[in-house]
């Protein structure tokens, strides 16, 4: 992990310096929507900027916090508008056959809030979980309710934790 937040410092210190908080909002944005982006690297690369003055915390945080739930909120869409179709059409092909599917779909049903708030925490979830949640038909309310408090938790993790302790991470650099 130390490892990739090193390399991770290095390619986005400078983007993030030259773009600010737009640019960490794009960042999460993507990654949120399903996008293979490292949106955790750059958040605590914004944090850490922030924490030396060169970036106002609060628009990292409000910026990373409204890429996420914004983020989460298109790939739900993109999910609800054909996602199911391509799942059990392509599924098998990465081994989710119909009852695999069938399965998750009872799984959020019984506890998608719970899926979706846990999610945000867990990368590769935190990618698809808007689209899964989307493709998987849960009410956009509950999910939306569930990916804002999620979102609300991560943000807090990770553009506040590195900014009050970035003591602990000035080896990085």
């Amino acid at each position: 992990m130390l490892a990739t937040l090193h390399e991770g410092w290095a390619i986005f210190e400078p983007f993030i310096k030259t773009y600010g908080a737009f640019a960490i909002f794009a960042m999460i944005y993507l990654e949120s929507m399903g996008s293979p982006v490292p949106g955790e690297t750059g958040v605590i690369a914004a944090s850490l900027l922030a924490a030396q003055g060169e970036l106002s915390i609060v628009s990292v945080y409000f910026a990373v916090l409204a890429g996420a739930i914004l983020g989460d909120s298109t790939g739900f869409l993109i999910g609800r508008l054909g996602g199911n179709m391509l799942l059990r059409r392509f599924g098998p092909r990465i081994g989710l056959t119909g009852e695999r599917l069938d399965n998750i779909e009872q799984r959020f049903t019984k506890g998608g809030v719970w899926i979706v708030v846990v999610a945000r925490f867990i990368p590769l979830m935190r990618q698809v979980n808007g689209l899964l949640a989307g493709s998987l038909a849960m009410p956009f309310p509950r999910f939306l309710m569930a990916q804002s408090a999620g979102a609300l938790m991560w943000t807090s993790l990770y553009a506040l934790g590195p900014y009050f302790f970035s003591e602990a991470f000035q080896h990085l650099r």
